[in-house]
Formats: C-alpha cells, sequence, structure tokens
C-alpha cells in the first residue's frame, strides 16, 4: 500500500504562480568537538530584542534575494511583526562599523529542539570565515544550554549550492527531504523579476506536453 504522506514517483504538476523546491532537513545532537572559531576583525554578535519589520525585510531582502528567500516576503505586516516577537525567538546580526552583515535567527519555543530558523549573510560579508564563525556561535547559544538535545535547520536547492555542504561541514547531519510549494513572490510584486536568476520567472505556466 503507498503511504499518503509521501509523493508516489513521477512528474506532478506545480499550479501558476506557484514554485517547488526540495528541501532538505539537517540536525545535530551534540556539540561538535572542536575549539570554536575566533571572533572576526572587527566583527561583534548583536541580540536584536525587537525588530523594525521594514529593517528586518531589508535585510531578508539583501541576503536572500539571490536564493528566493520567500517565507517572510509572503507575510501580511500583522504577520510578520507576531512572527519576529513569538515567544523563544531569539534574532542576532553579526555587526561589523555598525552594520549589520546578516542574520541568525533561533527558535528556542521546544527547549529540547532548537531550531535555526534562518541563517545567512550579505554579498559582502561571504568568504573570510565569517558563516563558521557565526554557526559556532549558533552552535554554542543551543548547546550551552544544558536541556537542549538537538539543533536543526533546513536548507532547499534554491539555496547558494554552498549551503548543504557548509551545514555538513559544521556537523550537521541531513535526516529528512520535502517537497516545499509556494507563490512566487517575484509575480505578486513582493521580489524584484530579476531576484533568483537560476530560478526562471514563468508567468503563464502550462502542463508539458507528453507528460
Amino acid at each position: 500500500m503507498t503511504d499518503k504522506r509521501f509523493l508516489p514517483e513521477g512528474y506532478h504538476a506545480i499550479a501558476p504562480g506557484k514554485l517547488a523546491n526540495v528541501v532538505t532537513f539537517l540536525e545535530m545532537t551534540a556539540r561538535p568537538d572542536r575549539p570554536a572559531r575566533p571572533t572576526p576583525a572587527g566583527y561583534t554578535l548583536t541580540e536584536i530584542d525587537h525588530w523594525d519589520n521594514e529593517a528586518f525585510l531589508r535585510l531578508y531582502k539583501a541576503i536572500g534575494w539571490e536564493w528566493l528567500w520567500t517565507s517572510r516576503l509572503l507575510m501580511s505586516e500583522t504577520e510578520l511583526t507576531a512572527r519576529l516577537a513569538r515567544p523563544g525567538n531569539r534574532s542576532f546580526c553579526p555587526t561589523k562599523d555598525g552594520q549589520r552583515m546578516g542574520v541568525l535567527e533561533m527558535d528556542f519555543a521546544d527547549p529540547t529542539n532548537v531550531e535555526i530558523s534562518f541563517f545567512g549573510l550579505v554579498p559582502e560579508a561571504i568568504g573570510g570565515g565569517i558563516g563558521g564563525w557565526l554557526m559556532d556561535q549558533a552552535i554554542a547559544l543551543a548547546f550551552d544550554r544544558p536541556e537542549t538535545k538537538r539543533l536543526w535547520l533546513h536548507t532547499c536547492h534554491f539555496d547558494s549550492p554552498q549551503a548543504l555542504p557548509f551545514y555538513q561541514r559544521m556537523g550537521f547531519r541531513p535526516y529528512a527531504r520535502a517537497v516545499e510549494v509556494h507563490d512566487d513572490p517575484r509575480l505578486l510584486g513582493r521580489l524584484d523579476p530579476a531576484a533568483g536568476p537560476h530560478v526562471p520567472l514563468i508567468a503563464d505556466a502550462r502542463w508539458p506536453d507528453g507528460l
């Protein structure tokens, strides 16, 4: 009997205006046995006690424009405000010369299973070990708490091709895959049509002949 939780083999039509991508879930269940990376010169890690929605989305787009980060763009103002202020949610920014150079968002709502809900750097901060240092900070924030049993995150094939191998090098183990279907924010005017150039914009999608 086919398990109805899973897509059967073969092609599956995606509605016009939608995107579908393959999501990989990864986890670690103990702090890696290695020294933490030193703080890069000029950087500090700053916790954000309260986000202004406009400031958050500006940074979110700067990080995710190329990779079609979408989830927060598809929220209403009210939904975004509530999500950023949700109990257990903590946000941090690697900061240099007063500028926010990325975002680390962690969800501690389940004290034993901590999620890294967003992790990324602006393009000019990529390289030089910033990402490794930032991930070491996330790992410490999780496993410095005795109740943490598991730290997990997800990435997808729309993301940078460096993302998945980076997470694995940092000690995360892939454990599941899923297909995510969502609106294309470019067609909704939430993101510039030139964003995500590796994912073609299809305004008039139709089912391929012969499939």
